[in-house]
């Protein structure tokens, strides 16, 4: 590692966050040692208490590097306090307990990074050892004044000690500092343990064969496509929506009314590591299928035997801005039939076909004077020749925002089209809208027979409500999870305390949405546990109905068993939802995860 352009700066206190904002400073061996505690750990250092010598303009500099290790996988956030305005990164180790290199780009925190094509793309960036969310308030760093770590409902008194922290015109990388391997032979985080813990073969092997003798379908009342039984509507022998005595449904193929509740991920080969690796494909999806059975989702994948959905978006392009295609070219058009014959045709006259996905959270919302620029200075295409012509009658934020909302209704319309034409017998479910989600977004979305929508918070009836007053068209929930950070996981978007809080988050959310009219039902993000060591984007969160080694958390199981039971009665009116809202931690639950 080349240090001739780092910049030290002599870390000689621990700091011991409280929730009521007090801080304390003592020597301990140039290490900090920061303990967060309370709602919201907030404490800000300024820069000449860690180093008279640091210099308040880091303009020159290209990396913040961290020497650090925690005793939890729980998310903490970096605040740069400067004269002209606080900028954030939040930071996600893998793991825990072990000591790590994280080398931050400045230019994560200079300014927002253009590149991505939906929400996670756009805000997600890993590294060997962590990974970060780079949501902002972005701006210059030529003022530092003061650092911030702040952690959000830290629970059972969470540590991170830092024995080095540095300024750098190169990149020295980021990676795991201490020799041992960090994962086990399960691919589970070697440097901590936990009652669930897998410790070898026989054990995984038998833990899953006691599970195999339990899983008997349940009794849920569902007909051989997941609707309810006893109900009757009109049957097509295909899915449909109704709206029946003021709430809105799914009808099934047999004429039965139908709410979808499924996991994303399912079907194909699972990469278990343990008994199941191996395991030929048909083996790995009949125990999804049991599971979903027994657990009560009538939702599944393609080849399950069971209702699916699947996503029908034309392939991106090279021409593609924060997931804004060149909708105004012949190829695009061209792309969108060929995506459509080659994947709706086939499977027109598939009963179990519940209806066609046609993309994930545009993230361009709320940018679209940056998308404007980002055409205008891309290669010749037929978007930008129609913009250019479009601004010569202004160019102001206002037409901006028209502009791209128009060129998204074409993308909708030239989508839709094709699959109408490719696939007249079923449902369009709309494109799962993410985020902060404009009314012109959602009016576009009127074009679908449902909007679908990703909601991450404690209760989604807002958000739903929203979209079905603005849409005018019935929600389905395309997204939603809880997780706990543990066994050196993250907790994902939406936090609580443990599995049991998991478990009534799962049942609060659901049943809160489903007593709303326009409720269609709601589907888990996401069936396995994302990796300890991050997937494609570094994300690495507790949010699975079974681990890394293929076994469910029987608390969340038990708890999505019986919202699964009660399911009808709450949308229909007959009962009330679930009230008892999840813990975060022990300092209780915020309204939202987004306002702390």
């Amino acid at each position: 590692m080349n240090y001739k352009n780092l910049l030290a700066l002599g870390l000689l206190l621990t700091v011991v966050f409280s929730g009521e904002g007090t801080v304390t400073l003592a020597e301990d061996s140039a290490v900090h040692r920061l303990v967060f505690d309370g709602i919201k750990s907030d404490q800000n250092i300024p820069l000449s208490e860690l180093n008279p010598a640091l210099p308040a303009d880091w303009s020159p500099y290209d990396y913040l590097v961290l020497e650090f290790r925690t005793s939890t996988p729980q998310r903490f956030s970096l605040w740069v306090r400067t004269t002209h305005g606080n900028r954030r990164i939040m930071l996600q180790p893998f793991g825990q307990h072990a000591w790590l290199r994280a080398s931050i780009p400045l230019r994560y925190l200079r300014g927002r990074d253009q590149a991505g094509y939906d929400l996670a793309s756009a805000s997600n960036r890993r590294a060997d050892s962590f990974w970060m969310s780079v949501w902002g308030p972005f701006g210059d760093l030529t003022t530092v004044q003061s650092l911030s770590f702040v952690m959000d409902y830290p629970i059972n008194h969470p540590t991170v000690e830092i024995r080095s922290l540095q300024l750098s015109k190169d990149d020295p990388g980021s990676m795991f500092l201490d020799p041992t391997n960090v994962l086990t032979e399960f691919k589970q985080w070697a440097w901590a343990d936990w009652p669930r813990k897998i410790t070898s073969r026989a054990q995984l092997d038998q833990e899953l064969a006691d599970e195999s003798k339990t899983l008997a379908p349940g009794n849920f009342g569902y007909d051989e496509f997941g609707g309810y039984q006893a109900t009757h509507a009109r049957a097509t022998g295909f899915f449909r929506v109704e709206q029946v005595d003021g709430k809105w449904w799914f009808v099934d193929p047999a004429g039965h009314l139908f709410l979808s509740t499924s996991c994303n991920g399912l079907g194909g080969r699972r990469n278990f590591w343990g008994a199941a690796t191996n395991l030929p494909t048909d083996l790995s999806t009949n125990r999804q299928t049991r599971r979903l059975n027994a657990w009560g989702f009538n939702t599944g994948a393609e080849g399950m035997n069971k209702p699916f959905i699947l996503m029908v978006s034309p392939p991106r392009g090279s021409n593609t801005f924060l997931g804004l295609p060149d909708v105004y070219s012949a190829e695009f058009a061209r792309s969108a039939g060929a995506t459509a014959a080659r994947l709706c045709a086939p499977r027109k006259d598939n009963p179990l076909v519940l209806g066609y996905f046609i993309g994930n959270e545009p993230p361009w919302a709320n940018r679209e004077t940056e998308v404007v620029d980002m055409i205008l200075q891309g290669p010749d295409t037929a978007t930008q020749r129609r913009l250019k012509e479009y601004l010569q009658a202004g160019d102001t934020p206002a037409r901006r925002t028209n502009f791209v909302f128009a060129a998204f209704k074409q993308q909708l319309e030239t989508v839709c089209g094709a699959i109408r034409r490719s696939d007249p017998h079923h449902l369009i479910l709309g494109t799962r809208f993410g985020g902060d989600v404009p009314d012109a977004m959602l009016q576009a979305a009127s074009i679908f027979d449902v909007c679908s929508i990703n909601v991450y918070e404690y209760e989604p009836t807002k958000q739903v409500a929203r979209a079905y007053r603005v849409s005018g068209r019935p929600v389905l929930i395309g997204e939603f999870h809880f997780g706990v950070p543990a066994d050196g996981l993250g907790a994902g978007l939406v936090q609580t305390r443990d599995q049991v809080e998991r478990a009534k988050g799962y049942r609060y959310y659901v049943e809160q949405a489903a007593a709303l009219p326009g409720f269609l039902g709601a589907h888990w993000f996401t069936w396995t546990d994302e990796p300890v060591l991050g997937r494609m984007d570094g994300e690495n969160y507790n949010i699975g109905f079974v681990d890394v080694t293929d076994r469910p958390y029987p608390e969340l199981v038990n708890g999505a068993k019986a919202t699964h039971a009660r399911l009808f009665e709450v949308h229909s009116g007959q009962t009330a939802p679930f009230s008892d809202r999840p813990k975060a931690s022990n300092a209780g639950t915020p309204e939202s995860p987004w306002k702390l």
